[in-house]
């Protein structure tokens, strides 16, 4: 499966406020560690629908449920990265909000705390199949497996996408919540998806295989090639070690990493799906588009946030609408 050239990339997932908190030492218990803390835009969701404008997409749109309390702010963000926003605003629950600690170490591996507030109440009464006017390529959140209404949300937008025949990507999101979730629950509910961009951890988890470090690429790779009879093209993120990717069974190609001297790790799967998924849309094949792929998540480990640099104003149109 590849996506055409035509139509536009529709992301569906989360909106959220990173706190992004950087300690400049080890954390001192029960006192104080100095840290750089900055407030920034965030959500899988809506970071994989700015790369894919920054990498080129023409027409991305985002759909997602953000809180009153800071709906203007995150619509004005995804506008001002070239997104045209189509978020439902939460009377009840404020935005989602993740705090991300940072690794002062060299790695700049990131820890997350996560409170998904109004992103997992995104829920079928949300849904207009009109959303899929126009769509060349529809991408899920994995955070949308995560809470009832979500899951249903997804399970009636993937059923929309399959009828009209819009192929659909899936990033499993957190090996954390993949892991309370289950394995086998996982791969029913995300029957009839095409792609699947899973991180090393996760492509273990979801075929029982046994992490070692020593070994990333060739674990991974029996991963993948096991999931991709399961999903016909299967992308894994490896960071520093890459990508592989698999159809049918057999591993069909390894992207090697773009070398990066990391300053925080949020955002990096998520910035190599969105070059993937604007490379798929382009016409790239998928080891073209995993290179694509490796080299903003280089750009990505680099910079401060989950989301890529603004180069100018642009306005796409957006829609706003409130829903209790």
């Amino acid at each position: 499966m590849t996506a055409g050239p035509d139509g536009a990339l529709l992301v569906i997932g989360d909106v959220i406020t990173d706190i992004v908190v950087r300690p400049r030492g080890p954390l001192a218990v029960g006192t104080d560690t100095a840290a750089s803390i900055h407030r920034l835009p965030g959500g899988a969701g809506a970071n994989v629908a700015c790369w894919a404008a920054h990498q080129g997409c023409d027409d991305v749109r985002l759909f997602g449920r953000v809180g009153a309390d800071t709906a203007v702010w995150h619509q004005r963000e995804l506008v001002a990265a070239g997104v045209r926003p189509r978020l439902v605003v939460d009377e009840e629950a404020p935005t989602g909000t993740v705090v991300c600690l940072v690794d002062a170490g060299a790695s700049a591996e990131r820890t997350f705390l996560t409170d998904s507030g109004a992103s997992l109440r995104l829920a079928p009464g949300d849904w207009s199949d009109t959303l899929l006017d126009g769509v060349g390529h529809l991408h899920l959140s994995g955070y949308l497996l995560f809470s009832a209404p979500s899951r249903a949300l997804l399970a009636v937008a993937l059923e929309a996408a399959r009828a009209r025949g819009v192929p659909v990507s899936l990033d499993p999101a957190s090996a954390g919540f993949l892991a309370e979730l289950g394995a086998d629950r996982f791969l029913s509910l995300v029957q009839g998806v095409d792609v699947l961009l899973p991180s090393h951890d996760e492509a273990c988890l979801l075929t029982g295989l046994s992490r070692t470090d020593d070994a990333v690429v060739g674990v991974a790779a029996d991963a993948v090639a096991e999931l991709s009879r399961r999903v016909p093209l299967v992308v894994a993120k490896l960071g520093a070690d890459g990508a592989v990717v698999a159809r049918g069974g057999a591993v069909c190609a390894r992207v090697p990493a773009v070398p990066a001297t990391p300053r925080d790790t949020t955002g990096a799967g998520d910035a190599f799906t969105g070059a993937f998924l604007a490379a798929l849309l382009s016409g790239s094949g998928p080891a073209e588009a995993a290179a694509r792929g490796c080299r903003a998540g280089a750009e990505a480990v680099e910079r401060v946030g989950g989301r890529p640099p603004v180069s100018g104003p642009r306005l796409p149109a957006a829609d706003v609408r409130t829903s209790p």
